[in-house]
């Protein structure tokens, strides 16, 4: 199957016809590698980590005609080469609406056969597959909602001038000698980089180092105000910049994004192994 390359090439900013049936080649994967390229990441990545999307528009027919609906969790592991272009997400879920599944389980395995597909595509090997869970209705009234823990860096009444990533504010305070801890802010704004829409997200970032500055991190932060990026391109930037600049230790950064089209996509990137981070939801998603 032919690889497009582009955003451009992609149905975003562009008149839709919804699929009235299931069609997996709507799904449109991007590579990782340009952008990657283009904050100096090539070879073996500083990160390990995942995209954690969450599908809440879901829907698909029973054997007997019947709608049936769920919320989708799909993570994709960070070392795939491909991401999945968003609004192909959203079009290839909205094929299911009228397509006729024997059950839950059949439609998570045939989301997950055409998402793994897509994101390893013309991959020689698959270092790790996705995962894929459908959350049914009578789970609905599980699903938490709560926001990041972490000392908030929304607390400082500070100046913010730059609105485009400035990672010269990163700086340490080595005087404060080496430190733990979690910061959280709800100020990440960044811009579709082909719409120009805005894409609004709370970021929580841990750390092991010398004390990064709560001031200059927050006003870092901000400066992705007027920046066109997707959203997993700007967490893998974040973590760049402060791995460079700040030399923690350990260091790992996860965003939640509010929702576009039924989808969230919540990145997560960290310099070591651990746990997952948790998909509860926050506030604004």
């Amino acid at each position: 199957m032919e690889i497009r390359h582009t955003p451009e090439q992609s149905e975003l900013g562009k008149r839709s016809a919804y699929a009235d049936a299931y069609d997996p080649g709507l799904l449109f994967p991007l590579p990782r590698e340009p952008k990657r390229i283009e904050i100096g990441l090539t070879g073996r990545m500083p990160f390990i980590g995942a995209d954690l999307w969450t599908g809440y528009e879901l829907s698909w027919l029973n054997p007997r005609g019947k709608p049936q609906v769920a919320i989708l969790q799909v993570h994709i592991p960070c070392e795939t080469p491909h991401i999945i272009e968003s609004k192909s997400f959203k079009l290839y879920l909205n094929s299911f609406n009228n397509s006729v599944f024997v059950d839950a389980e059949a439609v998570r395995t045939r989301i997950f056969a055409d998402v793994n597909e897509a994101v390893w595509r013309g991959a020689p090997t698959m270092d790790a597959s996705i995962g894929v869970r459908l959350v049914t209705p009578e789970q609905f009234d599980q699903q938490e909602l709560h926001e990041l823990s972490g000392l908030s860096l929304d607390r400082l009444d500070c100046e913010c001038t730059d609105y485009l990533p400035a990672p010269h504010l990163l700086v340490t305070r080595p005087e404060e000698g080496m430190v733990t801890e979690t910061l959280t802010s709800h100020l990440l704004k960044s811009n579709c980089l082909v719409t120009g829409q805005p894409d609004w997200a709370s970021v929580q970032i841990a750390y092991s180092g010398s004390q990064i500055s709560h001031e200059g991190l927050l006003r870092y932060l901000v400066s992705f105000r007027n920046h066109h990026e997707f959203h997993e391109q700007c967490v893998e930037r974040i973590f760049t910049d402060i791995w460079r600049r700040c030399e923690p230790v350990r260091l790992s950064v996860y965003a939640r994004y509010t929702r576009r089209g039924g989808l969230d996509i919540n990145p997560w990137r960290s310099s070591h192994p651990q746990a997952m981070p948790s998909l509860a939801r926050t506030a604004r998603q």
